[in-house]
């Protein structure tokens, strides 16, 4: 039995703490997954330390592993990354030669780029300025926000898709400098505020909360995916609003959320990003809740969203999640290299 325990603990330790030690799920919070080639790279919200992003990869969504060569992350407190704490909700996008990594310390904005998606990153440094002198900065300190989506428009525009608060958490959108690393003075503006029953349903005690935007733009149309609710609240869930430019007028689908706990079966379920398989499908990844009496650390879940045809003149598609295609990301550990499976029934919560 001592030898048993003994082996227990040991795979315990050497398990990092965004894997799950018995199920070897991913524990990561407000996912992000980018597609490079036939190759998937995630990061996000670790739980337990060290603070930071690490990239793990995968080849086929529901298989990953760590690409980070000595345990430690990709992206970490250090003088050449700006923020001590509270490292949220990254994104990566590639510019030029680059890969950046948009994501929030210290409940301010930030920007690191590295020179490839596994590699190591480092502050961004506007064009002009010494890196060598260079103090890493938020990208706009004037004013707490969180939660990035930088979106770059088929003319080569940027846009900077964030939360700011205002006596709750809501999202703004403002046209962004790639090359100075800042907002463009006088496009800072909101997107909409809460309206819609399902976005405060006072479950959990919170001002009102809209957060984790990303963007797609599906033909003429800007599809802004967000979350609403507290992130504790079981009915934290996801809708999207439509518009014709990328700094809006913004519709809400009257059919949101589209994902939720109903649909997915778990607690929770919201704040992540929309990305492209390799067959062309686009999918979603979120997190939900731990477990039914538990939110932290959160399991990390991928679906599969469809586009229905308009039914009607001069309306943009519909957008719903197919529960049917839910994968349950996992990572191969030491003490379990080779083709680790979950049943997913078993993390399913009942809705309380």
């Amino acid at each position: 039995m001592a030898l048993f325990s003994s082996a227990v603990a040991s795979a315990e330790e050497n398990t990092p703490a965004f894997v799950d030690s018995s199920s070897h799920e991913v524990l990561l919070a407000d996912p992000t997954v980018y597609r490079l080639g036939d190759r998937y790279y995630m990061a996000g919200t670790q739980p337990g330390q060290p603070q930071g992003f690490t990239v793990l990869m995968s080849d086929d969504l529901t298989h990953w592993s760590s690409t980070s060569p000595d345990r430690l992350p990709q992206l970490t407190p250090g003088a050449d990354i700006y923020g001590t704490k509270g490292f949220w909700a990254p994104q990566f996008l590639p510019v030029g030669d680059k890969i950046y990594m948009l994501y929030t310390a210290n409940e301010q904005v930030a920007c690191a780029v590295a020179d490839s998606i596994t590699g190591k990153y480092h502050a961004f440094v506007p064009k002009g300025e010494d890196a060598a002198a260079f103090k890493p900065a938020p990208i706009d300190p004037s004013a707490g926000n969180i939660d990035p989506f930088l979106f770059r428009d088929r003319d080569g525009k940027y846009y900077l898709y964030h939360v700011r608060f205002d006596n709750g958490n809501y999202l703004w959108v403002g046209e962004y400098d790639i090359e100075k690393g800042k907002i463009v003075e006088g496009t800072l503006q909101p997107t909409f505020r809460v309206d819609q029953p399902w976005e405060h349903t006072r479950s959990y005690d919170s001002v009102p909360i809209m957060e984790g935007p990303t963007v797609v733009l599906i033909g003429d149309t800007y599809y802004l995916f967000y979350s609403a609710n507290h992130f504790m609240s079981k009915d934290y869930a996801v809708g999207y609003a439509t518009a014709p430019t990328p700094l809006g007028p913004w519709t809400k689908n009257p059919y949101n959320p589209i994902i939720n706990t109903s649909l997915i079966g778990e607690l929770g379920s919201g704040h992540g990003d929309v990305f492209t398989d390799t067959d062309g499908q686009l999918r979603y990844v979120f997190h939900t809740h731990y477990s039914a009496d538990q939110v932290s650390p959160r399991r990390t879940r991928i679906v599969s969203l469809k586009v229905l045809p308009s039914d009607k003149a001069g309306t943009p598609a519909r957008i719903v999640a197919d529960p049917s295609t839910i994968i349950y990301p996992i990572v191969a550990t030491a003490d379990a290299p080779d083709k680790v499976t979950t049943n997913p029934t078993t993390q399913r919560h009942a809705y309380k």
